[in-house]
């Protein structure tokens, strides 16, 4: 004789809101997705896929947009501002979870969690009034001077260092995604078993060695949870950068040419949108943006959950 079970009205109700708290994301991502469709057609009619990501002509007079800039701009900032974030988040969740005397772990990583709470406007104005003048009069003219005669990487740093260029965007933007970084990453280093380093020790191996083969290894995965968080920080962050980038629509290369990216010129440029296919063309953009931002943390995923299985094995 089968046995049933009758549900709890309590329980019923509970797993609906549940479900519908579910579903209310789906829509408002399919919603999103479908205003920047709708709202960007006359500039997909007009220039297509192709041309719109090739172009890096960005002519509000001519009617004449391209997203190549600014698809440039956004991917450089974000990736150099990640190669400068990820060591000092490290080093910091290291010394907080196995260097730090107990006196200093809850202060740190209470500093670290309120850098993360300051507005990003916040962090634009200061690079603009104190980071840039330091930049312009002091660290580019340095880097330029010591690379000057250096292949490649002599031209990174040609041209006149005036604080408002892509080297200080990154590293405004290295600043505020070094708390979400070092946040989880000092969590993943919790997680690491005592018995698993005390054990180490005990065989004589140094605190570097423990580090190294014991709590990075067993806590990689997120480790790499952090930074893809910081990864979608970085895509979509616009205030802080928006004061000292430029907003300058040309392919550059060195970092101490002013640019674009995506967040800067829409930003600086909707208000500006007087014509339609100008107006269109930002929705364009911002639909690049969207589609960029699923596509770099889908890839991610694809590779935390690989490493995952890969782990459990």
């Amino acid at each position: 004789m089968a046995v049933t079970f009758k549900k709890n009205p309590g329980d019923i109700i509970f797993s609906s809101i549940t479900a519908i708290a579910s579903c209310t994301v789906i829509i408002f991502i399919v919603g999103i997705l479908f205003v920047l469709i709708k709202e960007s057609s006359l500039a997909i009619e007009k220039f297509g896929v192709i041309q719109f990501l090739t172009s890096t002509e960005w002519n509000p007079v001519k009617e004449s947009f391209g997203a190549l800039t600014s698809i440039y701009g956004t991917v450089v900032t974000t990736v150099l501002s990640l190669l400068m974030a990820i060591p000092v988040a490290l080093g910091i969740a290291i010394f907080i979870t196995e260097i730090s005397p107990n006196c200093l772990k809850g202060p740190v990583g209470i500093a670290i969690e309120l850098l993360a709470a300051i507005p990003s406007i916040i962090y634009g104005m200061w690079g603009l009034f104190t980071l840039s003048p330091i930049m312009s009069n002091h660290i580019e003219p340095f880097l330029k001077k010591a690379t000057a005669g250096i292949p490649l990487l002599g031209a990174l740093f040609q041209g006149t260092p005036m604080g408002i260029d892509i080297l200080t965007a990154s590293i405004i933007l290295s600043i505020m995604i070094i708390p979400f970084t070092a946040s989880i990453a000092r969590d993943a280093f919790n997680l690491t078993p005592a018995v698993v380093k005390e054990s180490a020790y005990a065989l004589g191996a140094t605190k570097w060695e423990v580090v190294k083969n014991i709590v990075i290894p067993y806590s990689k995965i997120g480790v790499f949870g952090g930074i893809l968080f910081s990864l979608g920080r970085a895509l979509g962050e616009t205030m802080a950068v928006a004061f000292v980038l430029g907003n300058n629509h040309r392919i550059f290369t060195s970092l101490l040419d002013s640019a674009a990216t995506i967040t800067v010129t829409l930003a600086n440029e909707f208000t500006e949108a007087d014509k339609d296919i100008y107006l269109s063309s930002l929705f364009y953009l911002a639909l690049v943006l969207f589609v960029m931002s699923f596509i770099f943390l889908a890839i991610a995923k694809f590779f935390l959950l690989r490493a995952e299985r890969k782990y459990r094995r």
